[in-house]
């Protein structure tokens, strides 16, 4: 059984989440343009804010699964 891969969009929000946790800059986007850039800003722009409310590792692991 062949195993789907997640929604481009959905995995490019987790990773600008991630990369927002550990405080990476903005700049270090990999998508040039479109819809996959902005979910992925809007990803590290929440973990940006998440890490600055001093969410531990558990929370931002919920918040990672609720998405």
């Amino acid at each position: 059984m062949k195993t789907q891969k997640r929604n481009q969009s959905d995995r490019a929000y987790t990773k600008g989440y991630q990369a927002g946790i550990e405080g990476r800059s903005r700049s270090l986007c990999p998508h040039e343009t479109g819809n996959t850039r902005q979910n992925w800003l809007t990803g590290w722009r929440e973990g940006r804010t998440d890490h600055w409310d001093g969410y531990n590792r558990a929370a931002q692991a919920q918040k990672l699964s609720n998405f």
